[in-house]
């Protein structure tokens, strides 16, 4: 399957590049369980501050299948485009733009969705990445600046035009940040006046909601945000659903506590034993949020300063549930 240039993808299911979220290790379990491709969190377009550790660590390429995608986000044409030349030489195979995110902190700096505000703006950026850069470059937006100003069509005529190669659309405007619930129409009006893929993104949270926002919008694809949180395995989910119409049974309890086990040993060596443990709870809280006794288990959890200790801990929960649930034998 391809969507993005020359690379090859094994389905059209992508892991949003969610801040605090979408790093290294967790694009790595995402792709292990389902997902055709994962973005990297958000990095500025401001290369001064790539020194730090936080920026640092966007970049570095996880083990994943598909290519490598760098998002990138900014107001000036020329420190985007930069941005976009150097994440290229340091072995980006795409180049995704953040006109999307609704974060104060963001849009202060006039760029994510604020960017849906300036028409010519964007075209100044988009055109300059693109002929700046030898790989593709990819587009996420907004369905517009407020509900009343709904200008996704445009934008998106104009990310055509510009020579973007994907699209993806989250179906809230700025002024919605995440309330409410997404629309899809506008996505649906998107598709139907741009030739180039068109990802749909926004509130899909099970297989059935999948299928039908697929069925809705007629995308050519769909990106899973806040749903993979402590369920990776919602790809593996989703397109089994698609391609049988069939719902696939739940992990089991073993094979969830392996893919855990994993995630937390990512983490560990990906940050290091203190600012791992750290990590580990955010993630850890998601994965238990649903499960029997979980706020006890997390009020231990959560104390704990050493991996070790978490890993023990988390097997010897997952053992009482198994028991519980007579999966083994008490």
């Amino acid at each position: 399957m391809r969507i993005i240039g020359p690379y090859k993808l094994n389905n059209s299911l992508f892991l949003a590049p969610m801040v605090g979220v979408s790093d290294s290790p967790f694009r790595e379990i995402c792709s292990q369980n389902g997902a055709g491709l994962t973005i990297a969190e958000m990095l500025t377009a401001n290369t001064e501050l790539w020194g730090n550790e936080r920026n640092r660590l966007k970049q570095v390429k996880p083990n994943v299948s598909g290519p490598y995608v760098v998002q990138i986000a900014g107001s000036d044409p020329v420190m985007l485009t930069q941005a976009a030349k150097l994440n290229v030489s340091l072995g980006a195979d795409a180049i995704d733009i953040n006109m999307g995110c609704p974060a104060k902190k963001v849009l202060k700096k006039a760029a994510g969705s604020a960017l849906l505000k300036d028409t010519k703006l964007i075209e100044s950026i988009l055109k300059s990445v693109v002929s700046s850069v030898d790989i593709p470059v990819t587009l996420k937006i907004r369905t517009g600046w407020s509900p009343e100003s709904r200008n996704g069509v445009e934008v998106a005529k104009i990310a055509e035009e510009s020579g973007v190669q994907l699209l993806t659309v989250h179906g809230r405007t700025k002024e919605c940040r995440f309330k409410g619930e997404a629309e899809y129409d506008t996505i649906a009006d998107i598709k139907q006046n741009i030739s180039i893929p068109v990802i749909a993104n926004g509130d899909i949270d099970s297989p059935q909601k999948a299928k039908q926002v697929m069925q809705h919008t007629n995308a050519d694809g769909l990106m899973i945000g806040r749903a993979a949180m402590g369920r990776p395995w919602i790809f593996a989910e989703i397109e089994h659903y698609l391609v049988t119409g069939i719902p696939k049974s739940n992990p089991s309890i073993f094979k969830k506590l392996h893919i855990i086990e994993s995630h937390l040993k990512k983490l560990q060596s990906f940050y290091g034993d203190t600012k791992g443990v750290w990590y580990a709870r955010k993630h850890v809280a998601g994965y238990v949020k649903d499960l029997p006794d979980s706020k006890q288990f997390l009020t231990h959890f959560n104390k704990l300063q050493d991996g070790l200790a978490q890993l023990d801990l988390l097997r010897s929960y997952f053992e009482k549930l198994a028991i519980d649930d007579g999966a083994i034998a008490a």
